[in-house]
């Protein structure tokens, strides 16, 4: 009777730090993800968590949720691999990525993600296992050659969609989740080099059972459940925003500024970035000084407005040809 009134026994071989850094990076991903559907409901400048700050926390959070993936693969099968448990959940990741996959497909057929954060955790986790015997020296090595080598080498073979997933093609395709093979296998890597220094010095040993502050709670049992807390807390923000938006309306959007992020989407297709800033830069400020923007919105556009918008284009394509680019000072 009196073992029964006793606290339930600790799990002494979970590691509450690991859980709790999944769940910060899980905080993390839902910060960035807010920010993205703002921007998705007009709330917030249309680019703006694909450039500058954002983007570097958006490469970070995929990069420390993947190096956990490393980490935790190895420590769960360093002494062999535990088949049942590897294979559920292997099936509950690769189910979650297929129905990503089926619902974006349907909801932004232009963009949908048909290898995002899921699908790579799920070939990584396939992957890993050939490395599980590897040194750790030679697990940093081969991380740095998957990372580098996008940089060094890309092939236009690999820009076939059975072939794209792996991270090589001349060019990107277009996705709103695109997680490809090189370089983010490079962060599995890593983690399993670090797990496998975190065992060697006994890191590990003294981290289990080791009790973190209660402040952490949330963050481990974010952690524990992180697939649920991934597959939920989208629609959970999207939701919220959307009944805002029936109560709060965003601003409507400056008609020019469509008009330009087409016009810089369009010459990207054969300019660098540069080039295309100024010279849409250019266009814009022509056509607003004009004081003929409504013609640009009219139900059908008539031959004078045409050859009106191709004066401008031949005009500031050749101005910003001539215009040095950049600051040379």
């Amino acid at each position: 009777m009196t073992e029964l009134m006793q606290p339930p026994q600790k799990n002494k071989s979970r590691i509450e730090a690991i859980d709790a850094a999944r769940g910060l990076a899980l905080v993390a991903m839902a910060i960035y993800h807010f920010a993205w559907d703002l921007e998705f409901f007009g709330y917030a400048t249309p680019g703006m968590t694909a450039e500058g700050g954002w983007r570097i926390f958006a490469r970070s959070i995929a990069s420390s949720f993947l190096f956990l993936v490393g980490f935790s693969l190895y420590l769960a099968h360093w002494r062999g691999v535990r088949w049942r448990p590897y294979w559920w959940r292997m099936a509950q990741v690769a189910g979650a990525a297929a129905a990503i996959t089926l619902v974006t497909f349907f909801a932004t057929p232009d963009a949908f993600i048909f290898f995002g954060i899921l699908h790579q955790i799920a070939a990584a986790s396939l992957i890993g296992l050939v490395f599980l015997r590897v040194p750790a020296v030679a697990l940093v090595a081969a991380a740095a050659l998957v990372i580098a080598l996008p940089n060094l080498w890309r092939a236009e073979i690999f820009t076939a969609p059975l072939l794209s997933w792996i991270g090589l093609a001349t060019t990107n395709p277009r996705s709103n989740d695109f997680v490809p093979l090189f370089p983010w296998f490079g962060a599995v890597l890593l983690g399993m080099a670090a797990a496998k220094f975190a065992l060697a010095t006994g890191w590990t040993e003294r981290a289990a059972g080791k009790e973190l502050s209660g402040w952490t709670r949330p963050l481990q049992f974010a952690g524990q459940h992180s697939l649920a807390v991934y597959l939920l807390h989208q629609p959970v923000l999207i939701g919220a925003i959307f009944l805002a938006s029936l109560v709060a309306p965003p601003a409507p959007e400056a008609p020019l500024a469509g008009f330009e992020r087409g016009c810089v989407a369009q010459c990207l297709d054969m300019q660098d970035a540069a080039f295309c800033e100024a010279y849409c830069g250019c266009v814009i400020a022509e056509i607003d000084q004009s004081g003929r923007t409504n013609e640009l919105f009219a139900s059908e556009a008539d031959d004078t407005t045409s050859a009106w918008l191709g004066t401008i284009a031949a005009q500031c394509s050749m101005s910003t040809v001539h215009e040095p680019q950049g600051d040379d000072r």
